[in-house]
């Protein structure tokens, strides 16, 4: 969605009318009266990513978009949303018409950020021409491992720049492909997210990959790196959520369990779906015959979201993903087309059929089994004599 001017979307002008930058010189700053919930987020590509991100408070809306329509900076996107007074603010701008350099307008973002007392990150697209990731994990090193793997045969698609652990565990395997390990946990595995922010920074990470890492993201960090960060997930979200996701599932009695790979947002395990594996649930399986199973699903369906991801297939709207050219693409989501042909394709709901044959048969006179049920010989007809 194109936006006339910078303000359109959030002080509801009508299309084509462009207006001023408004009078911050009042005691009343503005604040933007735009629900989190009522914004449509659309990953767009081509297009410079701008994120702001401190403690909540009003004007900042804006004052970001009026330093961007003073240098002719038109907002394709924007979203904003409050989570236990940390603000964030997402927009997507096109940089193309600007009448400053890519710098100035990094510099200015910068400075105008220190003077709110937030902290703002610009990402231009020449930015992303080659993509970095950073790669969190835990103790389980078969994500890790798939990783590393795809990245040494050329298959990944970006360089894995930093592994970051809250245990040393998995710092043998970063070791063998020369990639730097960092362990920001304490005795008990708690991370030190403060360090975790910094490290991301330092490494100007493009894409965030959760690979079996067992802490929950603070919404200071989700918020920093929102639509770049994802999860694998040992179920098939919506269903089991949270911790022991196999154990959910045999207590359960499911017959058909599964991995999903999606985006993190603030929300535990609710962010919008990339794609998804199931197998099949043997009946007494244990949790330990579930994760056999699963965990390479895991890995197969978190590099086909990093390989979506990446290559830009995929897209975000209204919390659901889909493929920006399904018939270019051969991704595979879900389950495989195999199962698709193998499940039967009637019969559905509605009498149409059935319906329309007995209208044939009454227009051409033909008797049907109804017919000969109740012709001559039938249990009524030999009752009536």
């Amino acid at each position: 969605m194109v936006v006339a001017g910078p303000f359109r979307r959030i002080f509801g002008q009508r299309e084509g009318f462009c207006p001023a930058p408004p009078d911050h010189s009042t005691d009343d700053p503005v604040r933007s009266p735009v629900e989190p919930e009522s914004v449509v987020v659309v990953v767009t590509r081509g297009l410079t990513e701008i994120v702001v991100v401190g403690e909540d408070d009003t004007g900042l809306i804006a004052n970001v978009t009026s330093l961007l329509f003073e240098r002719n900076v038109n907002i394709e996107d924007l979203d904003q949303a409050v989570r236990d007074g940390l603000f964030r603010m997402t927009m997507r701008v096109d940089t193309d018409g600007m009448v400053c350099k890519q710098s100035t307008l990094r510099e200015d973002l910068q400075n105008l950020g220190e003077e709110l007392g937030v902290d703002v990150q610009v990402r231009f697209p020449s930015d992303r021409d080659t993509q970095s990731i950073a790669v969190l994990v835990t103790k389980e090193s078969h994500c890790l491992e798939a990783i590393f793997e795809a990245w040494a045969s050329g298959d990944l698609g970006a360089d894995v720049e930093i592994v970051i652990g809250n245990h040393s565990d998995l710092e043998p395997l970063a070791r063998k492909y020369d990639v730097p390990f960092h362990d920001i946990g304490d005795e008990k595995g708690t991370p030190d997210e403060g360090e975790l922010l910094d490290l991301l920074a330092e490494y100007d990470a493009d894409l965030v990959v959760l690979a079996r890492y067992m802490r929950i993201l603070s919404p200071d960090v989700v918020f920093r790196y929102e639509s770049r960060i994802i999860n694998v997930h040992p179920s098939l979200l919506p269903a089991f959520p949270g911790a022991s996701a196999y154990m959910q599932a045999i207590e359960e009695g499911v017959r058909i369990a599964g991995v999903t790979a999606h985006y993190v947002t603030t929300d535990l395990d609710q962010g919008p779906i990339i794609a998804q594996r199931a197998f099949n649930v043997p009946d007494d399986a244990t949790e330990e015959e579930l994760q056999a199973i699963g965990q390479p699903l895991e890995a197969e369906a978190l590099l086909e979201a990093i390989d979506l991801h990446l290559t830009d297939e995929v897209s975000v709207h209204r919390g659901r993903t889909r493929l920006r050219d399904p018939e270019e693409s051969d991704a595979q989501l879900g389950a495989p087309e195999d199962l698709d042909r193998a499940n039967p394709d009637r019969p559905v709901n509605g009498l149409g059929e059935y319906v329309a044959e007995q209208d044939d048969a009454d227009d051409d006179g033909t008797e049907t089994a109804d017919d000969e049920v109740t012709g001559e010989n039938s249990p009524e007809a030999e009752a009536s004599e």
